[in-house]
């Protein structure tokens, strides 16, 4: 509809246009004075077309922030023009007022957070801010503004965090004007490079987090002294059960499998305590990863005997792991006793080591029942239960995934499970390379050594049982 209102309007004009000139025209010919009058036509139509650029042009020079800029008057084609460009100017007003609408009331919201809001341009340089974060991380405004942010927030795990581009977890520092105070960060990425950081005080959780630890590990080391004096008690009446009435017996077998299995927590507990509390030790060995690993075989074998599992176990004696043998052991022996633990009478589990360019990796399968996939991504909770009746018949504590999480991630590596139901189920462990000494021996001739993860469940849910 406005295309037809301008061309209406063009073909008006130049009508009139026509008209102007034909009766000039006939006008200098009937007296005889055609070129003077055409001259003075075009410098006229001249003149009257820079007037209202001049016109147009003080108009565009004044402030246009109000209504109250009315347009100039304008004739034909420049009148049109006059109320076009008046018409984007109140469109624009409008689409302004809206849009500085919803950035105040952005802003007016984020001001009543608790939380830290900060928006950070493309050059790292802070932009914007809310309330929040004066009292959090100390900064001005506007004194601050334009400022790199890693300037004013100097911990070097920030800027580590900051520079790293991948955001999947958050960070969490001590707040820089108040050591009291702790601090949770999540940046996310947006627009061309820029950057919003969210900032909470995790103060109140870092405090209640700490409290549950010590409390673990006080009550696991109080209960360690009665659970050991009735256990051995429990132990010298069983030895001489047959002093005892026969109804007892029972009982008391019950009561020394359940004190045994207290203690086992018990000790998980002090153990993930410690973990969780204490650093890794910076005098740190290197050991030969094929004697660990042989060592715990040889241990599986002998405890679980009676289940006439195959173990198998292939490693370069060359391979050397550095970091805290006691722990690299708890961690293997955790998964190779859940392992041998739920794979049912004559089954098969087996221990690869793949060296590639990236990692050093401990994997550990069995072709026993396997895992409902709903499950996986819990399993390294305390005391989470995929089967508790399962778990009672085992002895379980449901501790041993978690202490393996632990020591794992504290000498830099992953721990990553997956599982099929009825084909088995295989446990991870990744470890950079600066975490392994290897003598005569390639990274080529690694990879060559060990079954590719794809074929590794299936191998192992093809071997028979008899």
């Amino acid at each position: 509809m406005q295309g037809n209102f301008i061309v209406q309007a063009w073909r008006k004009e130049l009508r009139k246009q026509v008209l102007i000139v034909g009766s000039v025209c006939l006008f200098g010919y009937s007296i005889g004075q055609l070129l003077p009058a055409l001259i003075l036509l075009i410098g006229s139509y001249v003149l009257f077309n820079l007037v209202q650029l001049h016109r147009l042009t003080k108009w565009l020079a004044k402030d246009h922030a109000s209504d109250r800029s009315a347009p100039p008057e304008g004739f034909g084609l420049w009148g049109g023009v006059f109320d076009g460009i008046y018409r984007l100017q109140k469109q624009e007003r409008r689409a302004s007022a809206y849009l500085e609408n919803i950035v105040n009331k952005a802003q007016e919201s984020s001001a009543a957070l608790e939380m830290a809001i900060i928006m950070v341009d493309r050059h790292n340089k802070l932009d914007w801010w809310n309330k929040a974060t004066e009292s959090l991380l100390g900064l001005r405004y506007p004194e601050d503004r334009l400022l790199p942010v890693t300037n004013l927030i100097r911990d070097p795990k920030f800027t580590e965090y900051f520079s790293r581009n991948v955001y999947d977890e958050p960070l969490h520092i001590n707040s820089p004007g108040d050591n009291g105070k702790r601090l949770e960060i999540q940046i996310a990425l947006f627009g061309e490079n820029e950057r919003l950081i969210i900032v909470r005080d995790i103060s109140q959780l870092h405090r209640l987090e700490l409290m549950r630890k010590d409390f673990v590990a006080n009550v696991s080391h109080e209960l360690g002294t009665p659970i050991t004096v009735i256990r051995g008690y429990l132990e010298a009446i069983i030895e001489n059960i047959s002093d005892l009435d026969s109804k007892w017996e029972k009982p008391m077998i019950q009561m020394h499998q359940q004190s045994s299995r207290m203690e086992n927590i018990v000790k998980d507990l002090l153990m993930l305590s410690a973990l969780e509390t204490g650093t890794l030790s910076r005098k740190q060995s290197s050991f030969a990863l094929i004697q660990l690993l042989s060592e715990i075989v040889n241990d599986a074998r002998q405890i679980f005997a009676q289940q006439d599992h195959r173990f198998s176990l292939s490693c370069d004696e060359n391979i050397e792991f550095v970091g805290d043998r006691g722990e690299i052991y708890s961690a293997i022996s955790n998964l190779v006793s859940n392992a041998a633990k739920y794979t049912p009478h004559q089954g098969k589990i087996e221990i690869l080591i793949r060296l590639s360019e990236d990692f050093l990796e401990v994997r550990i399968g069995d072709n026993g029942p396997g895992i409902e996939a709903k499950h996986l991504p819990r399993l390294t909770e305390r005391f989470y239960r995929v089967d508790a009746s399962r778990s009672s018949e085992t002895g379980g504590t449901g501790l041993g995934l978690a202490i393996v999480k632990h020591i794992v991630n504290r000498h830099d590596g992953e721990l990553t499970i997956s599982s099929e139901v009825g084909k088995g189920s295989r446990f991870s462990c990744r470890f950079p390379l600066s975490r392994v000494k290897t003598e005569g021996i390639g990274i080529a001739e690694a990879d060559e050594m060990t079954e590719t993860p794809a074929t590794f469940m299936d191998n192992l849910s093809k071997a028979p049982r008899h």
